[in-house]
C-alpha cells in the first residue's frame, strides 16, 4: 500500500543554500568595490563611438588586393582590437569579392585612437642608415646636395635633398617600401631625414613583443622585441658587420610603414635574438606598437573612408528603450505569476529580483576584468532569458501541483516535485546554454554580446533555482497560510485540481 502523504527528505538544506546565495552576491558586491566598478559598460550602439571604413589597396608591388588578403587583415585587426580590450568592437568585411570594405565600430571615446592604431599595416624592417640630415629640403646651392652618397642611384640622392619632414604627409607612413631597395625615409617627430639600405631584417621574423620601461634611460618606455631563428640569424650579422663603420652608417634604423621609429648606434654585435625598440614612447604609445606588432603585418594598406561618431544621445535613447522592453516583461511575467499562482508569485517576484541583482553585480566585475560590455542585442538575449526563467518556475509550480493532486501533502509534494522538475529544468537550460555557445563562437558582433548574455542568464537562472527558489519553497510549504492550503496560497486544493469525494450519509 502506497503512502502518498510520507515526507521526501530534501537533499539540500534550505539554510545552507540561502546561505550559499548570500556569500555569492556579498562577494561580488565586494569585488565591484575592490575593483571599482561603478557603471555597467555599454556598448558603441548603447553609448556612443566611432565607426570608420578602410578601403584596401596593394601595399607592394605584387601585393594585389584578394578576397583572401582581406579576410587576412579582418583576422589581423580584430585580433588587435581584442588585444587592446576594446570589447564589442565589430570588424567586418562588406561588400562582395575584392571590391569588398573594412568597416572598424569601437565604442566609447577613445574610438579615434583605436581605429588609427589597428588600421597600421605594421611593417616593420630594420635598415643600415646609409645618410642623415635635417628633415627640411636641402637647397641646391649647399655642399651637402652635391654630396650623393655612395652606392645610391641618383633618383634616391635626389628624393632625400627635397624631403621635406615637417610635411604631414611625409609624416603619415604608408607601409609600401620595397624591402629589397634603398629607400628615403623621415623620424617620427619629422627632425631627421634619412637614406636606408635594403632591408636586412623583416617584422615577419618577430615572434614576440612587448612594452615595458626602458631602466637604462630612466622611466622611458619602449617596446623589447625576440626574434625567431631566421631573424636572430639576420640582426646578428647586420649589427656585427656595422659596429666599426663610421657615422652615420653605423647606425640601424627601426622603420615601421615607411617611418623610422629610432636608429640606435650599434657598438657591438647583438646576436642574442633581442631588439629594443626607443624613440620617448609614452605608456600608450608603446603598448598599442607591442600589441600591434604580436600579430603580423597587414597584408594591405588601406585608404581612409568614410568615418561616423555614434551619437550618445542616440545610444542613451536605445539604452532607454531597451530598459523598458525589460521592465515590461518582468513587470508582465510577475503580474501572471500573482495572478495564475497566487500567493507562489512570491517566489517568482523574489528569484526574479535574486537573478537581477546577479547578473547587475556579474555586469560590473565582468566589464572590469574581461572587458564585457553590453549592447542593445545583450539586452534582448536577457530578455529571453526571462521567458527561460519563467519556464522554471512553471514546471517546479505545477509539478508540486501534480504532486498534491495524487495526495501528498505541501510540504512532500515540495520536495518530490522538485526531484522530478529539476531534470526538466537542466534540460531546458542545457539546451539554451549550449545554443548560446554555439552562437558566441561560430558569430561575431552583436551576435556573440546576444549570445553571451543569453548564456549568462541562463546560468544565473540555473543557479537561483537551485540555491533560492527550492530552498525558499521549503520554508513556505513549513508555513500555516500555504500548509493549510489558502486559496490565496497558489497550493490550494481549487488551485491544484484536487477534488474531494464528498461524504454520503445513509438512512
Amino acid at each position: 500500500m502506497s503512502t502518498p502523504n510520507k515526507v521526501v527528505k530534501s537533499s539540500a538544506r534550505p539554510g545552507r543554500a540561502l546561505a550559499i546565495l548570500t556569500l555569492i552576491l556579498i562577494s561580488l558586491g565586494a569585488t565591484a568595490f575592490v575593483t571599482d566598478a561603478r557603471e555597467v559598460r555599454l556598448g558603441l550602439d548603447l553609448r556612443g563611438g566611432t565607426s570608420v571604413t578602410l578601403q584596401p589597396r596593394a601595399s607592394t608591388a605584387g601585393n594585389e588586393v584578394t578576397s583572401a588578403a582581406i579576410d587576412q587583415a579582418v583576422e589581423i585587426i580584430r585580433q588587435r582590437v581584442n588585444s587592446l580590450g576594446v570589447a564589442e568592437s565589430e570588424v567586418t568585411a562588406q561588400g562582395s569579392g575584392t571590391n569588398r570594405q573594412i568597416v572598424i565600430s569601437v565604442p566609447g571615446e577613445n574610438g579615434r585612437r583605436v581605429v588609427d592604431l589597428v588600421g597600421q599595416t605594421a611593417e616593420l624592417r630594420f635598415r643600415q642608415v646609409l645618410a642623415s640630415g635635417l628633415g627640411v629640403p636641402t637647397p641646391v646651392d649647399t655642399s651637402t646636395a652635391a654630396t650623393p652618397v655612395a652606392g645610391v642611384s641618383e633618383a634616391v640622392n635626389q628624393a632625400f635633398a627635397n624631403l621635406d619632414c615637417t610635411s604631414t604627409t611625409s609624416l603619415q607612413g604608408t607601409g609600401s617600401d620595397d624591402p629589397a631597395a634603398a629607400i628615403t625615409a623621415c623620424s617620427k617627430d619629422g627632425g631627421t631625414k634619412y637614406i636606408l639600405a635594403p632591408a636586412e631584417v623583416l617584422g615577419r621574423q618577430i615572434s614576440k613583443a612587448s612594452a615595458g620601461i626602458n631602466t637604462q634611460a630612466g622611466s622611458a618606455w619602449s617596446v623589447s622585441l625576440t626574434f625567431n631563428n631566421e631573424g636572430t640569424s639576420a640582426f646578428g650579422a647586420l649589427t656585427a658587420r656595422v659596429t666599426s663603420l663610421p657615422e652615420p652608417t653605423n647606425q640601424v634604423a627601426i622603420v615601421l610603414d615607411g617611418i623610422v621609429q629610432s636608429s640606435p648606434r650599434i657598438t657591438e654585435a647583438i646576436p642574442s635574438g633581442t631588439a629594443e625598440i626607443t624613440g620617448s614612447f609614452t605608456q600608450i604609445e608603446a603598448q598599442d606598437l607591442a600589441n600591434v606588432l604580436k600579430y603580423g603585418a597587414l597584408p594591405l594598406a588601406f585608404d581612409r573612408g568614410e568615418v561616423q561618431q555614434v551619437s550618445p544621445t542616440l545610444g542613451s535613447e536605445q539604452l532607454t528603450a531597451g530598459l523598458l522592453a525589460g521592465a515590461i516583461g518582468l513587470i508582465l511575467v510577475t503580474i501572471y505569476s500573482f495572478f495564475y499562482y497566487r500567493g507562489l508569485g512570491i517566489v517568482v517576484t523574489g528569484s526574479l529580483t535574486v537573478a537581477a541583482v546577479m547578473i547587475y553585480l556579474l555586469a560590473l566585475v565582468l566589464g572590469e576584468t574581461i572587458g564585457f560590455t553590453l549592447t542593445l542585442a545583450g539586452i534582448a538575449g536577457i530578455i529571453v532569458a526571462i521567458g527561460i526563467t519563467a519556464d522554471s518556475f512553471v514546471v517546479y509550480f505545477e509539478r508540486i501541483r501534480d504532486e498534491i493532486r495524487e495526495g501528498r501533502s505541501l510540504r512532500s509534494a515540495v520536495e518530490s516535485g522538485w526531484v522530478k522538475a529539476r531534470h526538466t529544468i537542466l534540460v531546458a537550460d542545457a539546451v539554451s546554454i549550449i545554443a548560446a555557445a554555439l552562437l558566441y563562437f561560430f558569430a561575431v558582433g552583436s551576435v556573440q554580446g546576444f549570445a553571451f548574455t543569453l548564456g549568462l542568464t541562463t546560468l544565473v537562472d540555473l543557479l537561483v533555482v537551485y540555491i533560492f527558489t527550492k530552498p525558499l519553497m521549503t520554508l513556505m510549504a513549513k508555513l500555516k497560510f500555504f500548509n493549510s492550503g489558502h486559496r490565496f496560497s497558489g497550493v490550494s486544493d481549487k488551485s491544484s485540481g484536487v477534488s474531494r469525494p464528498t461524504a454520503s450519509v445513509e438512512a
